[in-house]
């Protein structure tokens, strides 16, 4: 009896949670009273949203960065139909990489090494959220604490479906390896990310690495790529935990089967679109996306180094593993790779 009982209340506990889900989909006010119930007032200098300026102005309509805008779209819509064969509805949990300017009508989709650091910058000052007029006067450190943006798992459901319908949707890619070597050289060769190297430096090098010293499995500073590469395709990694944000897949933090995004932005193309987008909603002439100084940015040449010594078996394995975001993304297949 007892047995049961609890049987039933597992039961409750998870037809709850998937209403709770479907909530997200089904809830929604009455759109002409929305503007006065959630008390959104966001229009940009035109009085146009940044939707209406996307997809009904005659000022960008004809330009070859709207047509190539509009190609991105469509390859996201024409792949998510080929290999999405059931739409999986949205969690909370699915939201929490999307940042929300409330200002300007902006949802923003923030992917770990694709300038996400100067993107978080923007939207502080876009948000008004802070002291600063410059982005780059915003520390790094301060543009990652959470508590300067507000994500959009921390809004209400009706918030929540608003939002979707009405906000300009806006994300960053980059080829995905070579953001992958990114990652690794960020999180795995600087002395100072001693968090990582004991979070999961020590964990690779325990499994990945014969006859380890006892000082490298105490403080997992010297994870070497391959050893990398094998703890990303080790079946024990993501049956544990999820991977983390930096060399996840961004087809799985940011859903672009599930939410619609109105512009794909390329770290390739990155000071255009980013000038692109900040036209869009209007923003003041004064906020300009930080253009890179950096001489040392991780690039295809530098990535091509990296998988020199990467078997063709296990680089296979590896596409293979982040080939969805080649395919949504239209990225051609690195031509360092021996898998052909």
């Amino acid at each position: 009896m007892r047995k049961s009982r609890g049987h039933r209340m597992v039961l409750a506990t998870c037809l709850g949670s998937l209403l709770l889900v479907i909530f997200y989909f089904q809830s929604s006010l009455n759109p002409a009273a929305e503007d006065t119930i959630l008390k959104t007032n966001w229009r940009g200098k035109s009085g146009r949203s940044p939707l209406q300026a996307l997809y009904n102005s005659d000022q960008f309509e004809q330009s070859s960065l709207q047509a190539t805008h509009q190609q991105r779209r469509e390859q996201l819509k024409n792949v998510c139909s080929r290999y999405t064969r059931k739409r999986r509805l949205l969690t909370p949990d699915d939201l929490r990489h999307l940042v929300v300017d409330d200002v300007h009508g902006l949802l923003y989709c923030y992917v770990p090494k694709v300038a996400c650091t100067n993107w978080k910058r923007v939207m502080m000052i876009l948000t008004g959220q802070g002291k600063y007029q410059d982005p780059l006067e915003i520390p790094a450190n301060e543009a990652h604490v959470s508590s300067n943006l507000h994500t959009l798992s921390e809004y209400s459901i009706p918030e929540i479906n608003y939002r979707l319908r009405n906000y300009l949707k806006f994300i960053f890619v980059r080829e995905p390896l070579e953001r992958l070597v990114s990652a690794y050289r960020n999180k795995f060769t600087r002395s100072y990310n001693t968090a990582f190297h004991k979070r999961y430096g020590t964990k690779i090098i325990r499994r990945h690495r014969q006859d380890p010293s006892d000082e490298a499995l105490e403080r997992g500073h010297d994870v070497r790529f391959e050893e990398f590469v094998y703890y990303l395709l080790d079946p024990r990694t993501q049956h544990e935990e999820p991977f983390n944000e930096h060399w996840e897949r961004v087809h799985s933090l940011c859903h672009p089967c599930i939410i619609h995004y109105d512009v794909v932005g390329k770290y390739e193309t990155l000071a255009k679109d980013a000038s692109y987008i900040l036209q869009l909603i209007g923003a003041d002439a004064g906020i300009k996306f930080p253009s890179s100084s950096k001489t040392t940015r991780t690039n295809d040449d530098m990535t091509a180094k990296f998988f020199q010594n990467i078997s063709p078996f296990y680089q296979r394995r590896l596409f293979n593993l982040y080939k969805m975001d080649y395919l949504l993304f239209n990225y051609s297949i690195p031509s360092y790779l021996r898998i052909r």
